[in-house]
């Protein structure tokens, strides 16, 4: 994943781009009005622990990557939060918590059937009865027949950031195509898949874990209109 995105082999960049990201925020939120008496959080998909920092204030919490660049860092700036190395199709802690979570569109990047299950299962297999999961997770492609380029501020100074996209109907993989020019006068480009779940098929993979969905709402929390939504879930096997 690592030759993919920038972010993957630089995450000190990840985190500086990303500082005044509100999704910890956000889901803080839809856990104290869905499960205010949670006291125990599993982050799946955590990368550098940024959001599982915020988050930990709150909660005692675990968190799990799959890239261990990236918890090699977030064990390195972040020693106070207990961040780990695990597959999250797979992976077993033996314990059951409050409250599940996977953010960061971290679900998109499991693009087979088979595996998105065992994903599901993994989830359930960290709740404890009435737990909440909470996903924030592709349910739309983006789509659009131009680039947009931005300018982007890095510790090296600005980058030019362009940006396109491309959708498979069939696989349901929107791809985004990045490309920086860095301050170095490098260019580097990503190509960054990630895998649609419409909010029908979430429910489906969720119900067959048992989880029972309880609301959707939107990146601002507001109506569910995509392309990135947050979703709530109870479990209740």
């Amino acid at each position: 994943m690592q030759e993919t995105n920038i972010f993957y082999r630089n995450p000190a960049m990840y985190d500086e781009v990303q500082s005044d990201s509100g999704s910890a925020e956000v889901c803080q939120a839809l856990i104290e009005l869905h499960h205010p008496g949670a006291s125990t959080l599993v982050d799946f998909g955590c990368g550098t622990g940024r959001d599982l920092e915020i988050l930990a204030k709150r909660f005692e919490c675990v968190g799990v990557d799959l890239q261990p660049g990236l918890v090699d860092y977030a064990r390195r700036v972040r020693p106070g939060v207990d961040i780990r190395a695990g597959d999250m199709r797979m992976v077993r802690l033996r314990r059951r918590m409050d409250v599940v979570t996977c953010l960061g569109n971290s679900l998109g990047y499991v693009q087979d059937n088979d595996e998105i299950s065992a994903v599901f299962d993994t989830f359930a297999a960290h709740a404890r009865a009435g737990a909440l999961l909470v996903l924030c997770s592709p349910v739309s492609p983006i789509t659009g027949p131009e680039p947009t380029s931005a300018v982007v501020e890095t510790s090296d100074g600005p980058a030019l950031v362009t940006i396109r996209y491309a959708w498979d109907l069939r696989t349901q993989i929107n791809t985004m195509y990045r490309r920086w020019m860095l301050p170095s006068g490098d260019e580097v480009h990503d190509e960054i898949r990630r895998r649609v779940l419409f909010p029908r098929e979430l429910e489906r993979y969720a119900s067959g874990a048992g989880f029972e969905v309880v609301d959707m709402v939107g990146e601002s929390w507001g109506g569910l209109v995509g392309p990135t939504a947050y979703t709530m879930a109870r479990y209740a096997p």
